[in-house]
């Protein structure tokens, strides 16, 4: 997930060289770029990447690493913005171009951020899922937890194929695939377009439908963990679900039962 740009700093980033891009949609791509040997990061962290304008200064913007805290190099997962003073360039990038990267790494979706719990809920809308493309390709997710359930919030059907994508990999991949088995639970809703589950992912809570269609129980303080990454709607509304189930929010420094990623909001 990106937010507003933010002013250059007095040093300048890292280079680092695109290996790869994929792009999902007309207005969704991802791509992947050498990681610096010193970085050092929690899966769900973000960091500051960009390019360098006309006048030489790095244009950054805040974006989750979308790939876990073991792999060779760094995945990240953009909306493409026509007008946008970053995402207008940046969707053009090609293998073998540079991107900058600040390798400070920053979040609260992280492990170390809740309580230990028995069911981990990934909450999300549109590139929200980035940080949880991490978290759900790391083993200490599928250690930690008896079940995990993905839940993605889009407007369309394609919005939501680099999540399903992630998703349908997982018991194939050869790290965590046999962890994976029997844990996992994913479920996708869309807002604009008909689709198994149609509209939003608090709505969905609210009512018990998610519950009912996952055969889970509705949460508790005791067994469920809730990891939220979305626009300030969903935030606010998961927030005020997870509350009223009596779940507390949580943090790096002193965990709880809830965490939600603050940072991408204006």
């Amino acid at each position: 997930m990106n937010v507003q740009t933010t002013p250059a700093a007095r040093t300048l980033p890292d280079a680092q060289t695109v290996t790869s891009v994929h792009h999902w949609s007309d207005t969704l791509f991802s791509f992947r770029v050498t990681r610096p040997r010193s970085l050092r990061f929690r899966s769900g962290e973000f960091v500051m990447i960009g390019l360098l304008k006309d006048d030489g200064k790095p244009l950054l913007r805040a974006y989750s690493i979308a790939s876990p805290s073991w792999d060779d190099e760094l995945e990240f997962y953009s909306i493409k913005v026509p007008e946008g003073p970053l995402t207008s360039r940046l969707q053009r990038i090609a293998p073998g171009d540079e991107v900058m990267l600040r390798p400070k790494p920053v979040g609260t979706l992280v492990h170390d951020a809740l309580l230990p719990g028995r069911r981990l809920w990934l909450v999300c809308t549109g590139t929200g899922v980035a940080p949880f493309a991490s978290l759900l390709r790391d083993p200490e997710t599928w250690e930690r937890y008896d079940e995990v359930i993905l839940a993605h919030t889009c407007r369309s059907n394609a919005e939501l194929a680099y999540g399903a994508a992630i998703v349908a990999a997982l018991p194939e991949d050869p790290l965590i695939g046999e962890m994976v088995s029997g844990k996992l639970h994913y479920y996708p809703t869309t807002t604009r377009e008909p689709s198994q589950y149609e509209g939003r992912i608090s709505d969905h809570i609210r009512s018990g439908q998610v519950f009912r269609s996952l055969g889970l129980p509705e949460w508790t303080p005791e067994d469920d963990r809730v990891m939220v990454c979305g626009n300030l709607a969903l935030n606010k509304d998961i927030m005020q679900l997870c509350e009223t189930a009596g779940l507390q929010e949580g943090a790096n420094s002193a965990p709880a039962q809830f965490v939600v990623e603050k940072a991408f909001l204006d």
